[in-house]
Formats: structure tokens, sequence, C-alpha cells
């Protein structure tokens, strides 16, 4: 789950991180109240699930109370189109109105699980303000690493190292080492897959503060932080994905055109390399679960045909422990519900296959069958591209 950036800045000053002062504001009057209580020049930040907010002109500077309640008129309901939103971009709905500082440092800093190492991985870099992905792929040897045991956690001598290796020194040597050490007991605390601090910023007083913050969690862990789980904000999820996820359904919206069910996240990652292998692009990952229920199957096609990307869909079932002849129900009671809009390919293979394919076959509905994979995918590829109708 992902969260604003003003959340994010709330979670870690809890841990001692520091942060610059400000509120979330969703009209144009609070950003004025709140310009006025912090004094100065103050800057008004778009509120959105994305990167490249300044580029975009979602990041304004105003000079006075005044001003800022004018910016804020501005922004406050504008769509921001960003690198990361897509051409569809995000609606505004709140802004971070914060102060300005004086900044004589721009740093990187963040907490990332390490998959391959197994380990948390704390990141540094004199870098900042651009994406690490780009430090990463230009100038990898500006990107110093601290990997944690998990037996003993994030050591102090780790937290001093990288702040030397980042040039600071005195008072600020020792501010940032304790903002890192503060930022990976945030992480850990949190469940947090994410924790990224960029620019980290050196003020020209010598302050260390985060400039900007983000901040991912495992969606796994929720149930444990109701307080976050509580920070959600479904108007920066895919409307469909929103969706999905009241009936418990593993779905992701993708860039493709050929629509894939399945039960079990290693099926559907085969599901999806074959279709591409086959020359096809898939529209999005859903998986409806091992112990999957009619309910959830019906539910799970709604929402596959309800995109409108869709130009053609696979239904590829494995039943272990779900029967087929169960799913089939579930197909059949939704086609019938909403309409076969698009081409539909199923494949039943397992426990009660015969019986699912002749609910299929006796449903008055035009279903296309497969015995494998591969047929599978050439031939919903072959529909997504009109032949064979």
């Amino acid at each position: 789950m992902k969260i604003h950036e003003y959340q994010a800045k709330q979670i870690l000053a809890k841990f001692g991180v520091q942060v610059p002062r400000g509120e979330v504001v969703e009209t144009p009057e609070q950003a004025r109240e709140i310009a006025t209580k912090i004094g100065g020049k103050v800057v008004l930040k778009a509120q959105i699930h994305a990167g490249g907010r300044g580029k975009a002109g979602g990041i304004r500077v105003a000079n006075s109370p005044e001003e800022a309640e004018k910016l804020a008129r501005e922004m406050l309901g504008m769509k921001l189109v960003t690198y990361q939103t897509g051409p569809e971009g995000r609606i505004v709905r709140k802004l971070l109105v914060e102060e300005a500082l004086e900044v004589e440092k721009e740093l990187y800093l963040g907490v990332v699980i390490d998959r391959a190492k197994e380990a948390a991985v704390v990141m540094a870099s004199p870098e900042g303000g651009v994406e690490i992905e780009k430090v990463a792929a230009e100038k990898p040897e500006l990107i110093f690493k601290e990997y944690v045991n998990p037996a003993t956690g994030f050591l102090p001598f780790q937290a001093r190292k990288l702040a030397y290796k980042l040039g600071l020194s005195g008072e600020t040597h020792k501010q940032a080492v304790k903002f890192i050490s503060s930022l990976y007991k945030a992480f850990e605390a949190t469940d947090a897959s994410l924790a990224e601090i960029n620019p980290l910023i050196v003020t020209t007083k010598g302050d260390v503060l985060a400039l900007d913050a983000k901040m991912n969690f495992d969606d796994n862990a929720l149930p444990r932080h109701p307080e976050i789980q509580a920070m959600r904000d479904i108007y920066e999820e895919s409307p469909l994905e929103v969706e999905a996820s009241k009936y418990n359904l593993n779905y992701i919206k993708l860039d493709g055109n050929v629509g894939c069910m399945v039960n079990g996240a290693g099926l559907a990652m085969a599901t999806m390399d074959i279709i591409m292998h086959s020359g096809g692009m898939p529209a999005n990952f859903l998986d409806v679960g091992g112990g999957v229920s009619e309910e959830a199957v019906t539910n799970a096609f709604k929402i596959l045909v309800a995109d409108k990307d869709v130009k053609a869909a696979l239904i590829n079932i494995f039943g272990g422990i779900v029967r087929c002849d169960l799913v089939a129900r579930g197909i059949v009671k939704a086609a019938k519900e909403v309409g076969l809009k698009v081409p539909m390919v199923v494949r039943l293979q397992g426990t009660n296959m015969e019986e699912g394919r002749k609910i299929l076959a006796e449903s008055g509905l035009q279903f296309y069958s497969a015995e494998t994979m591969k047929e599978a995918a050439e031939k919903v590829v072959s529909l997504v591209k009109g032949e064979n109708q």
C-alpha cells in the first residue's frame, strides 16, 4: 500500500525523523491559514501518489499567505500529469503547505528490501533530487549501501559510516546519524517495504531534514497496523483494483489487451509469460486464489470484462483445491449477468474438469475451450487480432 507524502512525514516524525513544519489542506482558505501560522515563504505541494510533481506544476512557492491562497485555488482540483501518472493524470484533492527552507545540499536516503540478499538495505547517495534508478545506471559508485543483519538489526556504526560517505561532518554529521537510525526504526516498526527520502537536505544552518518522503507498506502486514491501513486513499488507485480488493482478489492493471483470470500467482505469471510468447500482451494480473469460491469467480469475471482495454480474455484454471465445476458455474453466472462482451478462452484442468467443461458447453454461451496453455494462449491472441472469428 502507498500513502501520501504528508502521511509519510507524520509517521516518520513519530520516530524522530526531522521534517519541515507544515500541514495538509483541502481548501484555499486553509492554505492561507497555515501559511499565516508558519510565516514567511511557504511551499505548496500537490498530494498524489506519483513522482515528477515539480516539473508538472504540482509544487509551487508562495511568498505570502495571500499568494498561498491564490495558488491553492489554482492547484486544488487540477489534473496533474507526470511521467509516473500516465496521460490520465491524477486529480489534486489535497495540498501540503510547508515552510520553505534554505537548502545547501540535496542528498538521497532510502531503505528497501533486497530480495536477492534476503535483507533490508539502507542506501545513501550524494546525488539527491534525482531518481535513484538514474543514479544507479549512470553513477553506481555514488550509491552507498549498508545491509541489515536480521539478528542484530541496524547498528550505530553503519549509520555513522553512511553519514561520513555523504561527506557530512561536525554537528551535521551527528544529526544525519540520528536521522538515518530513526528512518530505519520507522521502516522496521511499520512493516514498510520502502522508506525513501529524496531529497534529504542539509540547510544553510547545517540542519538535516526530509524535504520529501515516500513510504510503501507490505499489504500482508496491514492488519497489524490499522492506523496505517486507515491512510489508504482509494482515489489514487485504479477503480478496478479497488473493486477487486473488496473481494480479496489480487488484481493489477497492466498495459496490454488480453485479460487474464487464473487461480494462483505462479500460474498467473506463467499465463502472462505464454501470452507474451505467443505475441500478445496481458491487460492485467487477476489471481482469484487457490481456495476460490463461486462468488469470487463471478466478481472476478465482472472485473475482467469491465476493463475497456480488454479485447479478449483467457481464463486459466488448475483444479487442485478448487473444483473446476464450481469455477464454471461462477463464469456462466457472471457471463449471463453482464454478457460476453469480448471473446473468452477457457482452459480447465484438474478436479471435476469434465463436469466444468460440460457446464460451459451447455450454457448457451460462446466460450472457446483449450486443452493446453500453449493452445489457450495462441487462441486468445488470434482472437485479439481478429482471426478465427
